[in-house]
């Protein structure tokens, strides 16, 4: 298929989403401002202090996460292939007076904009689906760490992406293993704003937790653990219980929600 077409489709439609989320409860932006962080449990437990480290962020979208890690010390850059979210996230570092960059590319071409290299690499939440081959990811991200560096990633699981949520209920139409490009055409995101409505076109692509773990590995990146986990703390499918540390599971537990990977470069 057309990569280029495919990833200037994603690229218009999360340029569309930028606007809507910022304006949005899911993302509370005020809240944030007013010093709110936007991390999770999952990956402050996994990072922990992060105070004198050079960061870099895949895919940070308009920046909260990027600028929550400045905050708690780390020096960052995020990286996003929407020039909205990138543009949001520039003013937003300089409303807050913090010291993050952000720069515009599609996270595959990271390396022909930034040499740096990093104590951390991190992404979260919905990223590597965007993706066609998680090879040139990892090599990648091999290239952006220092020696003794990590990356980390915590990501939904991939048996849930072989649902069609389109639907109600949803309906398991996707293949785990499937190679092939899933096009979506739907009206509304994820984080409405209640007041627009968008159509959002969008290519994406599963990958199974071998794919994931065996890439990294590949690109000559040392596993230190892979985790999965029943709770999320995004009501991100339907039929979604909160238990009593406020996340989110599925009544049954029949399959997990999520998976984090963490890996050094030896």
């Amino acid at each position: 298929m057309d990569l280029q077409k495919a990833f200037e489709t994603n690229r218009q439609t999360w340029n569309k989403k930028v606007g809507i989320h910022a304006n949005s409860d899911f993302y509370d932006l005020p809240g944030f401002k007013a010093g709110k962080s936007s991390l999770n449990y999952y990956e402050k437990n996994a990072l922990g202090d992060v105070s004198g480290k050079s960061l870099l962020h895949l895919q940070c979208h308009f920046g909260m996460d990027t600028l929550s890690w400045t905050r708690m010390g780390a020096t960052c850059v995020g990286v996003d292939i929407s020039e909205e979210g990138i543009k949001l996230a520039r003013a937003l570092n300089n409303e807050l007076g913090l010291n993050a960059e952000f720069v515009c590319c599609n996270v595959l071409d990271t390396s022909q904009h930034i040499s740096q290299h990093f104590d951390i690499v991190f992404s979260s939440y919905g990223t590597i689906g965007w993706l066609p081959d998680l090879k040139p990811w990892a090599k990648m991200i091999a290239e952006r760490l220092k020696p003794g560096g990590i990356f980390y990633l915590i990501e939904f699981h991939p048996i849930t992406w072989m649902f069609d949520y389109t639907v109600h209920p949803p309906q398991m139409k996707y293949g785990y293993h499937q190679k092939e490009a899933i096009y979506e055409e739907y009206e509304g995101t994820y984080a409405e704003d209640g007041q627009e409505k968008m159509v959002s076109k969008e290519y994406g692509w599963n990958h199974s937790l071998s794919e994931v773990v065996n890439a990294l590995i590949d690109a000559g990146l040392s596993l230190e653990y892979l985790h999965e986990y029943d709770a999320s703390p995004y009501e991100s499918y339907p039929d979604l219980i909160k238990n009593e540390d406020g996340m989110f599971e599925l009544k049954e537990k029949l399959y997990p929600l999520l998976f984090e990977v963490k890996v050094v470069k030896n």
